[in-house]
């Protein structure tokens, strides 16, 4: 049976904590609806109210344009081991760049990774647990290492190759919409390795 909380309770963050995967909806009045699937241990509980990740750089930016252009973001969590649950938020999402006053303070929460491209905020309006009885169980394997290996790879190109990827992929959504990308800033401050 579906149950909506205001914010998030200590079981809830427990279950976002142990989770590998979260997938990430968005969508605008008009075009296609955004769902991407994230991982890399990239999801943040800030307080009740608030998560966030850091955004990788990838094929697109729709949540990024989404948000920009409408706010809505929800993010889903379900278990894949033996304990069903289903786990929703729904909320306003916000993109913080390297022009966002919180630039420093997320940068000193996440993890040090070459392919950020920006931080993911939601403002959780509700929490939504249901049972979950209908997803499969699965067994986490491993983190892919494909980021790790083109990083490695092109060595010295790399800051040079992502900025123009960025800029060239990233800057437009699927549907056409800016996405307010902004190239990050090599003087912003050290992200500490956790």
């Amino acid at each position: 049976m579906a149950e909506f909380f205001d914010a998030l309770n200590d079981e809830h963050i427990a279950f976002i904590h142990a989770q590998q995967i979260f997938f990430v909806a968005t969508a605008c009045a008009d075009g296609r609806v955004n769902l991407s699937p994230k991982g890399i241990e990239s999801l943040q509980v800030i307080n009740p109210h608030c998560v966030a990740w850091l955004d990788f750089t990838g094929s697109g930016n729709e949540t990024a344009a989404h948000i920009h252009h409408d706010g809505r973001l929800t993010i889903m969590l379900c278990s894949f081991g033996p304990e069903p649950l289903i786990l929703r938020l729904y909320g306003t999402g916000k993109v913080i760049n390297t022009a966002s006053s919180e630039w420093p303070d997320y940068c000193n929460r996440f993890n040090n990774h070459p392919w950020l491209r920006q931080f993911i905020a939601l403002d959780i309006d509700s929490v939504q647990t249901s049972c979950g009885y209908g997803v499969p169980q699965y067994e986490f394997i491993a983190t892919r290492q494909n980021f790790d290996d083109i990083t490695t790879k092109m060595g010295e190109e790399f800051p040079d190759f992502i900025g123009r990827y960025q800029q060239e992929k990233n800057s437009k959504s699927i549907d056409g919409l800016e996405t307010g990308i902004l190239p990050i800033n090599p003087e912003a401050p050290d992200k500490q390795d956790k």
